[in-house]
């Protein structure tokens, strides 16, 4: 057992279990669970928080991209640009609706996904961009903007940013919809797993909700779609958490300040105002000897991700150069960060990683 966890979910279920309960008392109640009251309410809150009309609750944030992606039309012999350094189910949704990913690299220090890199890759079939919120730091909104002008569809992956914002404006609210994914160990994490859409389009948000339920239309199904709805119990524990949310995440952003001020310069990965801190990643000249040193300790880390995206086998067909994704996967280490986290413990992680340093040298 770590002394000091990478991220003490226990700790912060502890925090509002009672809330909790009374959620799932709530459900078990009503005894309806898929599509009734819990996710009508979670989804109005997190599009309100989000700046958008709507949103749609969904399984997983792997079918929230794939539904979005087929909600706009896209499909065989289009291709969409995906950052090389994100979570695998992010470029596996462009496979699911038959389009082909294509691999991007990520800007050298902040791993965000390259704009130049973007233009490098990009050809006639290029129809939508993927830029991924990495870590909770935003790309950066005017790029969105211009991918949009450039007539790109553009869906914004926010799993690890929800309620982050770029120069005032939330994450969500520029992309033509925003992707979540509820993953137990995301900033806004399900008890379970889930996902969302969220939009200023209402059009889309019909499509993409009539693609959830089996592609039903008035009582008919005319295709084949998915079976990927938010149920009522997570619905409901989602909603007490993004009550909170906001608070966690101001709490998360102090912890940051003082991994900031503890640390050496350029050792952390490095993020605008604004950004939430979904990972705290710092880049060490020798991650894996780092990574045994905090171990023995019981301190714990985690690496996010080990591989370039476009390296899994799954993505052997679509060969990419991104070298600095491939620098992130050797160097990137997470460390412990979550919003009940105490500055003691943050002190103890930043000694711990200056005597490695000083062993090192």
């Amino acid at each position: 057992m770590y002394r000091i966890p990478l991220q003490d979910l226990a700790r912060l279920h502890d925090s509002v279990r009672g809330e909790l309960e009374l959620a799932l008392t709530r459900v078990l109640d009503a005894s309806r669970f898929v599509a009734d009251r819990e996710s009508r309410d979670f989804e109005e809150s997190l599009a309100t928080s989000h700046g958008a009309a709507g949103a749609v609750g969904c399984a997983s944030g792997t079918d929230a991209v794939a539904m979005t992606l087929r909600g706009l039309g896209i499909g065989n012999g289009d291709e969409v640009i995906v950052p090389a350094f994100c979570d695998v189910g992010t470029a596996e949704a462009v496979l699911q609706v038959g389009a082909t990913p294509v691999f991007a690299d990520v800007e050298p220090t902040s791993l965000l996904l390259s704009a130049a890199s973007v233009a490098e890759v990009q050809t006639d079939l290029t129809r939508a961009v993927l830029p991924v919120h990495l870590y909770g730091h935003c790309v950066p909104f005017d790029q969105l903007r211009r991918w949009r002008l450039e007539g790109l569809w553009v869906i914004e992956d926010v799993s690890h940013a929800p309620l982050a914002t770029w120069r005032g404006e939330p994450v969500g609210s520029v992309g033509h919809a925003a992707c979540f994914g509820f993953a137990a160990d995301l900033p806004l994490g399900a008890l379970g797993d889930g996902g969302a859409v969220v939009s200023r389009d209402t059009a889309l948000l019909e499509e993409v909700r009539r693609l959830s339920d089996h592609g039903r239309c008035e009582g008919t199904h005319q295709e084949l779609a998915w079976a990927s709805r938010l149920d009522e119990i997570q619905a409901a524990l989602l909603s007490v958490k993004l009550a909170h949310l906001a608070d966690w995440n101001e709490a998360t952003d102090l912890l940051a300040d003082h991994y900031v001020q503890a640390l050496p310069p350029g050792l952390l990965v490095p993020w605008e105002a604004g950004a939430v801190h979904h990972r705290m990643v710092v880049r060490p000249a020798e991650r894996d000897r780092l990574a045994a040193v905090l171990e023995h300790i019981a301190i714990g880390t985690g690496v996010h991700y080990p591989r370039p995206a476009c390296e899994h086998p799954v993505f052997d067909t679509w060969h990419a150069e991104v070298p600095n994704a491939r620098k992130a996967a050797a160097t990137v280490l997470s460390l412990p960060i979550d919003p009940l986290m105490r500055t003691a413990e943050v002190a103890d992680v930043c000694d711990a990683v200056a005597g490695a340093a000083r062993q090192a040298a």
